[in-house]
């Protein structure tokens, strides 16, 4: 008898998705101090928030934390000092001198099964799962960039910038309607992703958005709801909000 051949429709290994947290930046403009990313938010640093956040989620397995260059042990430290599920490892890499550079960095430090790349900032740490989730999932659907955005409350100019503290002179008033304010975490096939960082130089300060860097491929990116809780903690006032977010989860339930 001859031997059974193999399957010819047998299922793939499952791919992963990962998440890449750029936590390189200083943010100066919560004023001196620790980097901002290791800043305390309700007695702990807003990027073990920021990991939580990404590991609330059952489809992510991995959470790629990307360090301060010379930053990458301390970091280690902390997450080892912090619990996270069992079904999420993490992996801690030296940054670069921009987002973008350090972004590519953790995507170069991927393996080979992750199909979905996740992109979060550390300085949102509070973004709920379901936001976390959509994204994803809209990825699996067949998205190749997807953002979670919120539509603006305030009408919005574009302005001829001018010196610090002098008048500009209004160039147009965008339809507030088509406009949205985007937030983390984006989501991407990995390949897209891989190929507009490879696509994209880095001008100046880098690219801070990565789905813009896939626009400019000419590849489709789709918007799904994002959530008033995955705001960006950039200035003392955005501190104080976060605060009182986190007391008012851990009071309605032990967050």
């Amino acid at each position: 008898m001859s031997p059974t051949p193999a399957e010819p429709n047998a299922e793939p290994s499952p791919s992963r998705t990962a998440a890449v947290i750029p936590a390189a930046g200083r943010g100066v403009r919560l004023g001196p101090g620790a980097p901002k990313a290791l800043r305390a938010l309700g007695g702990t640093p807003m990027l073990i928030h920021a990991v939580r956040a990404m590991a609330a989620s059952r489809a992510v397995t991995l959470v790629v934390v990307v360090a301060p260059p010379d930053g990458a042990p301390e970091v280690k430290n902390l997450i080892d000092g912090h619990a996270l599920p069992e079904r999420t490892d993490y992996v801690v890499v030296p940054g670069g001198a921009t987002r973008q550079e350090s972004v590519k960095l953790g995507l170069d430090a991927l393996p080979e099964d992750v199909s979905v790349v996740l992109v979060h900032d550390a300085a949102r740490p509070l973004v709920p799962v379901d936001t976390v989730d959509a994204v994803i999932e809209a990825v699996r659907d067949g998205a190749p960039a997807v953002v979670p955005a919120l539509p603006l409350s305030d009408t919005v100019k574009e302005v001829e910038p001018g010196e610090p503290g002098t008048p500009e002179p209004v160039l147009s008033t965008p339809e507030r309607a088509r406009l949205r304010a985007v937030q983390t975490p984006q989501g991407f096939d990995r390949r897209t992703l891989v190929r507009a960082h490879g696509s994209v130089a880095v001008d100046g300060e880098g690219a801070t958005d990565d789905a813009g860097m896939v626009e400019r491929l000419g590849s489709k990116v789709v918007v799904v709801p994002g959530h008033e809780e995955a705001f960006k903690v950039t200035r003392p006032l955005d501190l104080v909000l976060a605060e009182a977010v986190l007391a008012r989860r851990r009071a309605n339930d032990g967050f």
